[in-house]
């Protein structure tokens, strides 16, 4: 489904990922959460996480697993945005979102995600958006909120030790579980 939106923000395109986006799409999740591009944006993990985010193996997972999409997002053709639905059942799974940095506060999160949620609908007649977000980012778990998902107070835990998540610069990270209902 195509999106006319403002001159301001271009034509945003949807599309499934397919693997000639891995290369493309490794950078742009990195850029949204870690290192010191991130900084150019709200949604930055730098302070409590450092090393990589993702890795070219964990992108072609999403895009290869069974129930799974990696939604990208493109503007006038460029790449800008993705995010992973996973069918779970009733419930589908929200990830791996990025925006490009630069891009982030203008509305175009909202925008997806407000796409994910209805082709989760469409799909899979999905009746709930599940999420985990790292507890102690109260900002982003704010905006989700303001987007009516609920923190339900479900915990699972970092996993410290496996640099594929990253490197922790604190001890205190957990997952929390946040639940959207679909009408």
């Amino acid at each position: 489904m195509d999106t006319a939106t403002s001159q301001e923000t271009g034509r945003i395109s949807y599309r499934e990922a397919v693997l000639d986006d891995v290369p493309a799409l490794v950078p742009l999740v990195e850029s949204a959460y870690r290192g010191d591009a991130s900084r150019g944006g709200w949604t930055t993990e730098a302070d409590i996480l450092q090393g990589q985010r993702t890795d070219p193996e964990g992108v072609t997972a999403v895009i290869t697993a069974p129930g799974s999409r990696l939604l990208v997002v493109e503007r006038d053709g460029e790449l800008v945005a993705c995010c992973q639905l996973e069918h779970r059942g009733e419930a589908a799974y929200f990830g791996m979102f990025a925006v490009r940095p630069e891009l982030q506060g203008a509305g175009l999160g909202k925008q997806i995600i407000a796409e994910a949620e209805r082709r989760v609908r469409e799909l899979w007649d999905a009746r709930e958006m599940h999420m985990t977000v790292i507890s102690v980012r109260e900002e982003l778990i704010a905006w989700y909120e303001r987007r009516g998902y609920r923190r339900t107070g479900r915990m699972t835990p970092f996993p410290y030790g496996d640099e594929r998540f990253g490197l922790p610069q604190r001890d205190d990270l957990e997952f929390e579980l946040l639940i959207k209902q679909l009408g």
